[in-house]
């Protein structure tokens, strides 16, 4: 029984352990952009050996791609997923989402440094490529069916293309105003950025995502 209490503790600090990794990673990414993210540097921050990347990750790359499929999956967690009342309509969860996806902590300097500094190796790091797509579909999927909930809501039923296409379009519209919002936020007014995004995004919806936001 004791021998079985250790393993499970032995498993939870290794776990620990490859997940400061690709935190330590994402910290010095975000510091210091994709060609700092050396393996003693990653590790110096971590406070770790630089053995325990290879006893984790089988190459530096195995933990930049663990660290950006982590980052992403994150930011689509907290995108798609913001706290909302259980009672909330969908119409409203769709509004919380585009507020969540253009404020703090999704929306921050931080995080467009990471994004940059990871699409600069897409046409050359195929791993990065394919991680791209995947979340990239992960979030368009996840708003697609957000929009056909709140269209139906409203007594209007799209077919599963067109929603594809709407949350395409959505999507654009948010990772624009992303950017803008995250690298200039100092030239918008507060809240101006996601004041915009409900408002065009509800435009394009045909819904009042603004008067969703605060019922």
């Amino acid at each position: 029984m004791v021998q079985k209490e250790r393993r499970v503790f032995q498993r939870e600090t290794a776990d620990a352990r490859r997940q400061s990794l690709i935190e330590a990673t994402l910290d010095v990414i975000g510091d210091l952009g994709f060609n700092g993210a050396t393996v003693r540097e990653i590790t110096k921050r971590a406070n770790v050996t630089q053995g325990l990347v290879r006893h984790h990750f089988s190459s530096k790359d195995q933990l930049l791609n663990a660290a950006y499929a982590y980052h992403m999956s994150q930011m689509t967690e907290l995108s798609l997923y913001p706290e909302v009342p259980e009672e909330a309509t969908a119409v409203s969860r769709l509004a919380a989402t585009v507020h969540a996806s253009l404020t703090a902590p999704v929306m921050s300097e931080r995080n467009l440094t990471l994004w940059a500094s990871f699409l600069g190796k897409l046409r050359k790091e195929t791993y990065i490529r394919e991680t791209h797509e995947r979340t990239y579909l992960q979030f368009c999927d996840g708003l697609s069916a957000q929009i056909a909930a709140a269209l139906q809501e409203v007594n209007r039923s799209p077919d599963p293309t067109r929603c594809r296409q709407l949350a395409i379009s959505c999507n654009a519209m948010i990772d624009g105003l992303w950017i803008e919002g995250a690298a200039l936020h100092s030239r918008f007014e507060p809240e101006e950025v996601v004041k915009l995004g409900l408002h065009n995004i509800g435009v394009l919806l045909g819904l009042d995502l603004e008067a969703a936001l605060t019922s």
